[in-house]
This record gives structure tokens, sequence and C-alpha cells, in this order.
């Protein structure tokens, strides 16, 4: 009895919120994430651009141009960014992870709650990057703070205080 009587109410629930429940004008707000997992986006420019919540799982990015790019909440896990432009890039609670990022320019970019484990980063530019709160690895940590210098412009933290080096 108590199953069909929590059935009707559910049932009642849908009934009263309709296609202009307070979820669906939330919803109606943000259009859909743009997918360019798998693509071959070797040498794009998409600098300057809003990108928020993007997907690049997989993808070629080699020599790709993201600087300036507002990338929050973006994929990019398993993708090739080699020499890819990621200057002033904003890329907070996105994910890097397990991407080539080799010789890559991550210049002022802002990579706060980054996931960035098992990305390679040789020869890569982090001058005034901001990875506080970002999860990486013991060994990408040494790496990175073998070459950290600078002050983020848009958050004001040192980047070798965000990847904690001593």
């Amino acid at each position: 009895m108590r199953f069909q009587q929590l059935a009707v109410f559910l049932i009642l629930c849908l009934l009263c919120l309709g296609p202009a429940s307070a979820l669906a004008q939330v919803n109606a707000n943000y259009p859909p994430p743009m997918t360019y997992s798998h693509g071959n986006l070797e040498k794009r420019d998409f600098a300057g651009q809003m990108l928020q919540g993007a997907e690049f799982a997989n993808a070629n990015l080699r020599f790709a141009n993201f600087s300036d790019c507002q990338l929050q909440g973006s994929i990019f896990s398993a993708s090739s960014m080699v020499e890819t432009n990621f200057h002033g890039a904003d890329l907070t609670n996105s994910m890097l992870d397990l991407g080539d990022l080799t010789g890559a320019d991550l210049t002022n970019a802002v990579l706060t709650e980054t996931i960035l484990l098992g990305s390679v980063f040789d020869g890569v530019k982090v001058e005034g990057a901001d990875f506080s709160d970002a999860i990486l690895d013991g060994a990408q940590i040494k790496q990175l703070c073998a070459v950290a210098a600078g002050v983020n412009p848009t958050t004001g933290v040192a980047t070798r205080d965000s990847l904690g080096c001593r």
C-alpha cells in the first residue's frame, strides 16, 4: 500500500511541475556543452572564446590556441595538447588528465581545482599559472616546481605557492 501512495505522489508531482518547472527554466538558460571529443583540431584557433563545459576528450589539439578562453568545467581527458597555447585561460574545475601537454603554454592560466593526473608536462611553460587545489601526483608537482615562477595576474597567487613547492 505504501508503494502505491508513493507512486501516486510522484505522478502528481510530475504533473504539477510541467514544462515550466523551475528546473526546466534553469536548464533553458544554459546551452548543452559543445563537444569536440575525438576531433582533429590541430592548429585550431579558439582564442578568447567562452567555452565553459566544452568537451575535448581524446582530441588532437596540437598547436591549438586557447589563449584567454573561458574553459571552466571543460574536459580535455586523454587529449594531445602538444604546444597548445592556454596563455591566460581559465581552466577552473576542468579535467586535463592523461593528456600530453609537452611544450604547452600555461602562462597566467588559472587551473584551480583542475584534475591533471597522468598528464605529461615536459617543456611546459607555467609562469604565473595558479594550480591551487589542483589534483596532481608527487612526480608532476616536483617537475612543475622545477620551473615554477611568477604570480597569477587574475588570482594574485604565486605559482610556487599554488603547487606547494618548498
